[in-house]
């Protein structure tokens, strides 16, 4: 039986000197080194028997390698040629179908849940796909589940959260808090007089809760447990409500904390200000659409104090623009993270500390989102 002869063939320099460097990689794929040094034995003037027993391997796959070579060249043999592949059973518009089931409600095709899981979804998938005429998704699985949605970029086990303008004036009102925050921070930066006025961004923030430990607290402790150690059960004491306005000027903090955010408290604070400042000054404050900002109760006060307070509205959904939400989130990062307390009142003489403690370091906060746009 004759063996069928090969031709030599000339590597280029560049070519070779590819060769022996993938020959010697440790990061190339084994594949590829191993057709590297193939055929660079090859090239040299080794037969094939040989290069078969050097590489501890069979003949005909030193064969294949060197006809490739010869065929298509010595880097284009490192790597496998494209195949027709095996047809794809499912078709595009099972493909459809799936995406289509995954854009509805599962509580609207008889299930409970309100989201998909994949496990639900493909159990929808396996009884249905009968009766719609896709048989091919009968053996559906998670991977190819996850590879139809994401080839689809859908997520149905998901949500994402957005905002909604329900305010046909959102963007004048916007534009009006943008205007006082650009002229604020012209001020601040003495390019503009302030000229007897202060501006306040105020909310409240309630929903304070006021949790009690049942069991002793136990602070770190070497060798014995290295974290502050709390037993899981807790008892709650009710809740407490911050009503907080921030001088956009200065930076300092006026609190006022109180079991409710209504009216008389929403008073309380505006008299609290009021004090703080001289008599001459117009005080602009910031605020949203709270029914207690605009009640009859306020009104009848502020008439009492005539050209006093200016309120800027922010518009409804939007009370990201107010600037003490900053605040909020430093101070339930801060020192309200984890806090426990024996009453509502130690609550409520914490928050007051923290907030003195604020004030002594006072940080002027700066917006800073469409403010070149203004």
């Amino acid at each position: 039986m004759m063996t069928k002869r090969r031709e030599s063939f000339s590597l280029s320099p560049d070519t070779r000197k590819e060769l022996e460097k993938i020959s010697r990689s440790r990061t190339a794929p084994a594949v590829k080194v191993r057709r590297a040094k193939i055929i660079l034995q090859y090239n040299s003037g080794l037969k094939i028997a040989d290069i078969a027993k050097i590489m501890n391997t069979n003949r005909p796959l030193i064969e294949r390698c060197i006809d490739k070579s010869l065929e298509f060249g010595a880097l284009a043999a490192l790597v496998d040629l494209p195949r027709s592949g095996r047809p794809a059973e499912i078709t595009d518009e099972a493909k459809s179908w799936v995406l289509s089931i995954a854009c509805e409600r599962p509580t609207g095709l008889g299930y409970a849940a309100e989201v998909w899981s994949y496990s639900l979804m493909i159990k929808h998938i396996r009884k249905e796909c009968f009766n719609v005429g896709h048989s091919c998704l009968r053996n559906i699985g998670k991977s190819l589940l996850n590879t139809i949605l994401s080839k689809g970029n859908i997520k149905p086990h998901k949500i994402s959260y957005y905002l909604e303008k329900r305010d046909s004036e959102f963007d004048l009102k916007m534009a009006n808090v943008l205007c006082v925050y650009k002229e604020i921070s012209m001020i601040n930066k003495g390019e503009k007089p302030r000229a007897g006025k202060t501006t306040v961004s105020y909310d409240e923030k309630p929903g304070i809760q006021v949790i009690k430990n049942i069991a002793p607290q136990l602070q770190p402790c070497a060798n014995v447990h290295k974290t502050i150690a709390r037993d899981y059960e807790y008892k709650r004491l009710g809740t407490v409500s911050l009503l907080a306005g921030i001088d956009l000027h200065t930076g300092n903090i006026m609190p006022l904390v109180k079991d409710r955010h209504r009216s008389r408290e929403f008073i309380e604070f505006l008299e609290l200000v009021d004090k703080k400042y001289p008599e001459e000054w117009t005080i602009r404050i910031i605020l949203d659409n709270h029914s207690s900002h605009v009640s009859k109760e306020t009104r009848k006060y502020l008439k009492t104090k005539p050209n006093r307070f200016e309120f800027v509205f922010t518009p409804k959904h939007g009370s990201w623009l107010n600037m003490i939400e900053m605040f909020f989130s430093k101070i339930a990062r801060g020192f309200l993270r984890y806090i426990r307390v024996q009453s509502k009142q130690e609550l409520v003489e914490r928050i007051y500390l923290g907030i003195k403690e604020i004030n002594e370091e006072p940080v002027v906060f700066k917006w800073k989102y469409k403010l070149n746009e203004i």
